[in-house]
This record gives structure tokens, C-alpha cells and sequence, in this order.
């Protein structure tokens, strides 16, 4: 395990989830120069189509692809994964060495999925405040307190409620689509064949469906638990990217110039 400051750490219950909800971001955020980390809470196994060992060279592949500074695996137990103290100290444990100033973390029950997902959010939420806890140095293998200014969340899409969220924006990931589709392409276990062609329209079909919302051609939506506050709405509104219908009517000075 690495121990280096990371500016964001990114963490989900199982290797691969990452990749498929936020890998366009996390490779663009690499991209850009950021310490960028991931933290998969299980080692997803048992599955029927897995072991331990082929789960996480295709973890350490998928990390490589997306070009993370850091990849961790807890162990934490997958299939029975609860919101519980233990489980709390070791994700906080995680935060506390690698001290990022961003948690993002997934969000939303999935009854039609595993379990594991909710779970991970109480997890996530719950090792966020414990990572900046004083005289409890004992239960975070000697670490010490570390405050996380920002949580952010990744909805997920197919979650049985429709959350009403202070905060929305999109990353786009028009520039960093296709590496997040060969990160995925690294489980070969999981997805191959006409599993592998699902999920690939899935995730195309969501990231065209959310970067459109936001004048892009794709990206992924995240969500704050709070409003956001800026200080300059002019630099944060940047150009929309929907074609206009209309041609650029020409300014009045440039309509005299070009009648002279």
C-alpha cells in the first residue's frame, strides 16, 4: 500500500464498479495532473465467473488503463457487506494515509443489484467523518485525524429512489470515453461477449444521455449533499455546447462597417 497525499479518492464496494460509473472522470482528472485514487471496498468474489486472483489482476489492469496513481483493495467481505464500525475504521484508515480533499463515493439502494452498493455509501459517508476523529488513533492503525472538505456523490441510475440533490454537474468525458470503455474491456471475467456489448451500451448510452444534459457528447453526473458556493459565475458558465438553430445575426457596428 502506497502512503502518499492524493488529491481524490474514489471508492466503491466492488472492482469494477468504479470503472463503470466513474471511469471516464477518474481518467480525466489522471490526465490533468491530479493524485487520483481508488479504493475498492471488496474483492467482489465469490462470483460465478471469478477468483481472487483473476479479480484483481483485472483491477491492477483497469487501474493502469485509467492511469491512477493509487488502487487499493480493504477486503472488506463482498455479498455481505454491512455499514458497520469495522468496516467504517478501515475505509477511514484508507483516508486518513492517503489524505485527499475529495471523497467520491456511489449513491442509491439497488434492489434489482447487489445490496453492497447502499452499503458502500453508509460506509463511505460514515469513514468521511471518522477519518477526521481525534483520540482514536488506535482504531485507524495509528493514523492521524484528517478532515475531508468535500463528499460527492455518483448517482446511480437504475437506484429505486429519485433523490433530490442540492447540487448536480457533469464531468465531461468526451476526451477520456474510450479509455474508461478499455478499463471496463480489463474484466474479462466478468464481461465478455454479449455481456461485455450490454454493458458497453449501457455506459455509452448513459454518458451520451448525461453529457447532453449539459451540452456535451458525454459525461458523467455528480452530486453534492449541499449547494455549492463560487465566487465567479462568468468563469464557471463556459461556452454551451448545443449548436445554435440559428445563424449569428452580425453585431450593428460590423453591419455598418460592411455597408461602407
Amino acid at each position: 500500500m502506497a502512503n502518499e497525499q492524493l488529491d481524490i479518492v474514489f471508492t466503491a464496494p466492488h472492482p469494477d464498479d468504479l470503472e463503470i460509473t466513474m471511469g471516464g472522470t477518474i481518467a480525466k482528472l489522471a490526465r490533468m495532473g491530479y493524485r487520483v485514487g481508488m479504493v475498492h471496498m471488496t474483492n467482489g468474489e465469490p462470483t460465478p465467473r471469478g477468483t481472487p486472483e483473476t479479480r484483481e489482476k483485472e483491477m491492477r489492469a483497469a487501474a493502469k488503463v485509467l492511469g491512477v496513481q493509487v488502487c487499493e483493495m480493504l477486503g472488506l467481505p463482498n455479498r455481505v457487506l454491512m455499514d458497520n464500525p469495522e468496516a467504517r475504521y478501515a475505509l477511514a484508515t484508507a483516508l486518513r494515509r492517503y489524505r485527499p480533499r475529495i471523497l467520491v463515493g456511489m449513491a442509491g439502494r439497488t434492489p434489482s443489484a447487489s445490496p453492497d452498493h447502499y452499503q458502500g455509501q453508509l460506509i463511505t459517508e460514515g469513514a468521511r467523518f471518522y477519518s477526521q476523529l481525534t483520540k482514536w488513533n488506535e482504531r485507524f492503525d495509528g493514523t492521524e485525524p484528517f478532515r475531508i472538505d468535500h463528499l460527492v456523490y455518483r448517482p446511480v441510475r437504475f437506484a429505486a429512489e429519485i433523490t433530490h440533490w442540492h447540487t448536480q454537474f457533469v464531468v465531461d468525458i468526451s476526451d477520456t470515453i474510450e479509455q474508461k470503455i478499455d478499463a471496463l474491456r480489463c474484466y474479462e471475467s466478468q464481461f465478455a461477449g454479449e455481456r461485455f456489448d450490454g454493458l458497453e451500451h449501457f455506459v455509452r448510452s448513459l454518458a451520451g444521455a448525461e453529457g447532453a444534459s449539459a451540452g456535451v457528447r458525454y459525461g458523467e453526473m455528480y452530486a453534492l449533499p449541499r449547494l455549492l458556493g463560487i465566487t465567479d459565475m462568468v468563469a464557471l458558465l463556459g461556452d454551451w455546447g448545443i449548436p445554435s438553430p440559428f445563424k449569428q445575426a452580425a453585431s450593428p457596428i460590423n453591419a455598418e462597417s460592411e455597408g461602407n
